[in-house]
């Protein structure tokens, strides 16, 4: 919960005090509390007290089960890590250098502990879901998504992270082992199963992909009625790939292409599809041509983004993500050690960059503080930890019938 250090001390021996504060915390906060809590709650004492943080007493509270029990919830505050490992403010800086790669050992070096402190602090941020933590109303679940896989390694072994995207906040982050069909629909289906409990009924619209069938047929087993888009971005840089050392011939390949890609109507997109094929059956000739004729084959896909027209077409803004993903995985080297160990990491490294603020000189620093706030509209707490662990709130799993 979003409570000042003060005004937790001046209230937590006082039961009447901690209920109005709790009264006033349900009624700002709806989502943050188990759904039951509408039945009313008890008062149900003091958790354990910590060897960690044996100053820091936790309250509890009962809520009535169906099966006439009742359930017990702690109400920490957001000053205090889970598991009441140590202050918010004492690590909200080490943890946002850890966004961008800085190892381990580097932590400790500056700010200590110790390496394992770090790593066990990350993993356990990293079980929250990424979708409940992020998105505080089912109504702002996305419509449209892009999908990528980020290679990687583990333990010298080629991995691939399965990321889905959207309205600029990674909505996904899991480990497959091979780039096959079964391994992405299991990769991809976090996502699914996070979103669900947010909307038991959410099926997104679209997702806009690059050519690998595997990835379309995990997006097709995991949502049937999904149309896929296929990126229009990834066919230029096949073409490019191809073209660029062709200097002057490149660079009107480069403006007939993308000529395609500004029209405003399928009817124009099949037209400007059919000059370009005749113009590069008379201007070129090999590998470069056949990229741009594949492409051209294409356009029945390409063409399918006009029935979306809030759908993505290419894949700029899930690369803009990874491409901070890909230098913080270079940093350390990739993974090393077990599976589940470098699945909460890579989780807790895309809640990070959800919650962390934008740099100062970014001119949408001038109004919204980070991706969370952009999509959500609000904050919860200025500090972006603090932030975080009020998001993570049941782990992410909140409720879906009280939303602010």
């Amino acid at each position: 919960m979003p409570i000042s250090r003060e005004t937790y001390a001046d209230m937590i021996d006082e039961q009447q005090c901690f209920r109005e504060m709790l009264d006033g915390l349900i009624e700002s906060y709806p989502e943050l509390f188990p759904a039951e809590i509408e039945q009313g709650y008890q008062l149900y004492g003091f958790a354990r007290q910590s060897v960690k943080m044996p100053a820091v007493r936790i309250r509890r509270i009962g809520l009535p089960t169906e099966a006439g029990g009742i359930e017990v919830y702690n109400i920490v505050p957001s000053f205090v890590l889970p598991y009441r490992v140590g202050y918010s403010e004492d690590v909200e800086k080490a943890l946002f250098l850890r966004r961008f790669g800085v190892p381990y050992w580097g932590l400790t070096y500056v700010f200590g502990p110790d390496d394992m402190y770090w790593q066990r602090l990350v993993c356990q941020l990293g079980r929250n879901d990424i979708v409940g933590t992020t998105l505080k109303d089912a109504e702002q679940l996305p419509a449209h998504v892009l999908a990528d896989e980020k290679h990687t390694r583990l333990n010298g072994e080629k991995a691939y992270i399965a990321t889905p995207v959207a309205d600029g906040c990674i909505l996904g982050a899991s480990l497959a082992l091979e780039a096959d069909e079964a391994h992405l629909s299991e990769a991809y289906a976090h996502f699914k199963h996070e979103a669900q409990r947010l909307s038991p009924h959410y099926q997104p619209q679209t997702v806009n992909t690059d050519g690998w069938s595997a990835t379309q047929l995990a997006w097709k087993t995991l949502f049937p009625t999904i149309t896929i888009i296929l990126c229009f971005l990834h066919a230029f840089l096949s073409i490019r790939s191809r073209a660029k050392h062709l200097k002057a011939t490149f660079a009107a390949i480069s403006q007939r292409v993308w000529h395609v890609y500004h029209a405003q109507n399928v009817e124009t997109f099949s037209q400007r599809i059919a000059d370009l094929q005749d113009w590069a059956m008379a201007h070129v000739t090999g590998p470069v041509l056949e990229a741009i004729l594949k492409l051209c084959s294409k356009a029945d896909l390409f063409a399918l983004a006009f029935d979306f027209p809030h759908a993505y077409r290419t894949s700029n803004m899930l690369d803009r993500q990874l491409d901070a993903l890909d230098r913080c995985l270079y940093a350390a080297h990739y993974f090393h050690g077990h599976l589940m160990s470098a699945e909460y990491q890579v989780r807790a490294w895309a809640v990070f960059h959800n919650f962390l603020p934008y740099c100062p000189r970014a001119k949408i620093r001038q109004r919204y503080q980070s991706p969370f706030h952009k999509l959500n509209g609000f904050l919860d707490h200025d500090n972006w930890l603090q932030n975080l662990l009020v998001a993570a709130s049941l782990g992410g799993r909140h409720s879906t019938n009280a939303i602010r």
